[in-house]
């Protein structure tokens, strides 16, 4: 596609063949330049200081490229870090420049310096846990778990402790010797946190801890517009009223009676705008009742005239009796049935608890759980309020938790995957893909028969997964967890035995089916990926899994399991419809993904660039647009179906509800996302989506059995029509290319319409517009 990007997805992605500084320069540029318009012109303080934030990041950035102390595209983009030291990233895989474990001391380090009677300084406490105390301390931690790792340089020093307990001194001193150049830098030490049972760390995974669902909560602020409505439905309201029965006391025959009234009402006026004066001085929110135009205004501001022994005219006594009988005619008079049921209604949403003090009633609810760990039953902590709540609080008995709350706490819910996908916890295949590392911790790290050691690097491994990607270039990995110094070091106490490898498998099979069934229509995101490929290692299967590359760093080539995946592909699609429809030779394929497996990976690497150059109508392999490194991955996409093959076959991926079940729900997503090219402004990633849901629907008919397959096909006619006419002029060349197939037909040469209209759906075009565009 001519002016669409790709996702910023940086895994072993490639450059485009342009000069870094060409590459780099411009996009931190426009990152600064929006962050400092936010700062600038924000309305939200909070956001104007998040803002702040990033352009001081995005200004590391550009110095650092300017200073020569970043180079951008590189594992190890610091000059004097490794490529295991946690870097800083911000968006687009940018790295600043700044170790994400240094910056000043934290609570916990400075409170551990005070304790030992050391000065606040890392290096100092680097030292402090080499010695006898330090080390019997780290050890305590060890044997108990009452710790947390947030970055993996927290699990450094605990790992040399188990070492040196275990006569691995040598290696410790290693690891150590390591360290030691970066003790004054970065933080090594854990932090002190309560003990989880280590027998619940299984299946159980939670999308949020307790502490962030209760920082969300006590971040709610008043709602000004809301406050405001409130004060008027319970205070100014009542009080215009109040000027309306007033005012009615000389109304005569419908009129306004001129002369002197009782001294009672004078007396009764006075009272009146003194008890104004103190309602305003204490209720500020609204300013309704300071409008000239309001009825309330007027009637009160004739009434302080007349205290104050001004006559009104004969004008001021049009507008007051105006406002008089506006007033009756739309509400009724004060006292009236209907004006008694409206004043009640509008009472009963005025004491309604708001948004802000129901949060702030959940928040304490949720005080005193542990922080950092979710929680099994979500649903108690938003229960309706009890009578000692309004005895502390003042909100109503009985009030229920507004639905945006309950779901906020809900993020929290702790249970099994399938669990949280049925309770909506899990909306997408990007946030089941940020809750898979908590799973994979645990199974990767059932390799380390000791207990302390292997609660140490699954806390690790979950450390780990919050490392953000950096953006690669030349065909470069980004650092794997097993590359750690300290992770490395205890290597070789790694047993990975058949139950191991056993669990593992489960794991990964019971993954790809939960991904597939919840969310058939969208491609596996590269997290989820990565996760599926360390489970796959640790149950000993060796499979080319393949991450969605960034179209515009593209350089023209792939690594050499691109060709491995493909060819496995090609061996489980030859024949079926998917083959068919994008004109795949299977054997050729084959062929080439050979090449890769007998030990000559850049020469069936440098084969299949040269086939999806091919395909994708490109010519050449380096100085390509965005638009045709798009066009060329997604050939790639589709001769290794983005994992879907692996997942298939050699996983053993079995959808519970079947294929055929899936290339309905994948269907949809393609119809879903048809219906929104119309009258977009930018559909290009729109009909980029729907040509990957629409592949995926395709291998799905592959694998279901020829009449489940032959049924589905016959229901996509009844599916489209619930569609707009935009949907469905859109969908129907489609549908008539996959018919054409099935009677064996082809697209011919060209990007041009077939026999009776059909079109091959591909979501790159290299030149040009998108046919779906028009």
């Amino acid at each position: 596609m001519d002016n669409d990007s790709s996702r910023h997805n940086r895994h072993d992605a490639t450059t485009s063949g342009r000069e870094p500084a060409e590459v780099h320069c411009t996009y931190p540029l426009g990152q600064l330049a929006t962050a400092f318009t936010t700062a600038v012109a924000h309305h939200d303080p909070r956001v104007r200081a998040r803002a702040e934030d990033r352009v001081a990041r995005w200004r590391k950035v550009l110095t650092g490229m300017a200073d020569g102390t970043l180079t951008v595209g590189s594992r190890a983009p610091v000059v004097g870090l490794p490529a295991w030291v946690t870097p800083e990233v911000v968006r687009g895989g940018f790295a600043t420049g700044t170790p994400a474990a240094g910056g000043p001391l934290l609570p916990h380090e400075t409170h551990a310096a005070r304790r030992a009677g050391l000065p606040t300084e890392r290096r100092a406490l680097f030292a402090y846990a080499l010695t006898t105390a330090g080390q019997a301390e780290l050890t305590d931690l060890l044997a108990s778990g009452a710790y947390s790792i947030e970055l993996p340089e927290e699990a450094a020093l605990l790992t040399a402790t188990w070492l040196a307990n275990h006569g691995e001194t040598a290696t410790a001193l290693e690891l150590l010797d390591m360290l030691e150049p970066f003790a004054d830098r970065l933080r090594f030490l854990p932090r002190p946190a309560p003990a989880p049972p280590w027998e619940a760390i299984s299946s159980i995974v939670f999308r949020w801890t307790v502490g962030e669902v209760r920082e969300r909560l006590q971040e709610r602020r008043p709602h000004a517009d809301v406050e405001a409505m409130n004060e008027a439905l319970s205070v100014w309201n009542p009080f215009a009223d109040e000027l309306l029965d007033h005012w009615l006391k000389t109304v005569r025959d419908g009129r306004i009676q001129a002369g002197t009234p009782a001294p009672e009402w004078w007396e009764q006026a006075a009272a009146l705008l003194e008890r104004y004066r103190a309602l305003a001085a204490e209720h500020t929110l609204c300013g309704k009742h300071r409008r000239p135009k309001e009825n309330a205004f007027i009637l009160r501001t004739a009434l302080e005239d007349l205290v104050c022994g001004r006559d009104l005219d004969a004008r001021r006594r049009g507008m007051v009796q105006h406002a008089v009988e506006s007033m009756v005619r739309r509400r009724g008079a004060p006292g009236t049935p209907e004006h008694s049921a409206l004043r009640a209604r509008q009472a009963a949403d005025a004491a309604r608890p708001t948004h802000h003090a129901m949060a702030k009633l959940v928040a304490g609810r949720l005080a005193d759980l542990p922080a950092d760990t979710g929680t099994s039953q979500p649903r108690s902590f938003t229960v309706p309020v009890t009578p000692a709540e309004h005895e502390t609080t003042g909100l109503p008995i009985s009030a229920d938790v507004p639905e945006p709350i309950a779901r906020l706490v809900r993020r929290a819910l702790a249970a099994d995957v399938p669990t949280l996908i049925g309770a909506g916890v899990v909306p997408s295949a990007e946030v089941l893909a940020a809750l898979v590392p908590q799973l994979v911790a645990t199974a990767t790290a059932a390799s380390y028969p000791d207990l302390p050691l292997r609660r140490l690097m699954a806390a690790a491994y979950r450390a780990f997964r919050n490392r953000r990607s950096l953006l690669l270039v030349n065909l470069q990995h980004q650092v794997r967890f097993e590359e750690l110094p300290w992770v490395r070091a205890v290597e070789r106490h790694r047993q990975t035995t058949d139950p191991v490898r056993a669990t593992a498998r489960r794991t990964l099979a019971n993954l790809g089916e939960l991904a597939l069934q919840g969310w058939p229509g969208t491609i596996l995101p590269n997290p989820l990926v990565s996760e599926l490929a360390t489970l796959a290692r640790t149950a000993g299967l060796t499979l080319p899994w393949t991450e969605e590359l960034a179209a515009d760093i593209f350089m023209g080539t792939f690594t050499p399991k691109f060709p491995d995946a493909a060819r496995a592909a090609a061996e489980l699609l030859d024949g079926t419809l998917y083959a068919a429809y994008y004109g795949i030779d299977c054997a050729a394929v084959v062929s080439v993904g050979q090449e890769a497996a007998d030990g000559r990976g850049r020469r069936g690497a440098s084969q299949f660039a040269a086939l999806c150059h091919e395909r994708a109508g490109v010519m050449g392999t380096t100085w390509l647009s965005v638009a045709q490194g798009g066009a060329v991955i997604e050939q790639a996409q589709i001769l290794t179906t983005h994992n879907l093959a692996l997942l298939a076959g050699p996983v053993g991926v079995t959808p519970p509800s079947g294929w055929a079940a899936l290339a309905r729900g994948a269907f949809a997503t393609t119809c879903r996302l048809a219906a929104r090219i119309h009258g977009n402004p930018r559909p290009l990633t729109t009909i980029k989506d729907m040509a990957y849901a629409w592949r995926q629907v395709l291998f799905y008919l592959s694998m279901a059995a020829a009449d489940e397959r032959d049924a589905v096909l016959e229901q996509f006619d009844d599916d489209v029509a619930r569609y707009p006419d935009h949907a469905r002029g859109r969908l129907a060349p489609i549908l008539a290319g996959v018919r054409l197939v099935r009677e064996g037909g082809d697209f011919g040469p060209g990007d041009g319409p077939a026999d009776g209209g059909a079109r091959q759906l591909v979501g790159w075009t290299p030149v040009g517009r998108h046919w779906l565009q028009a």
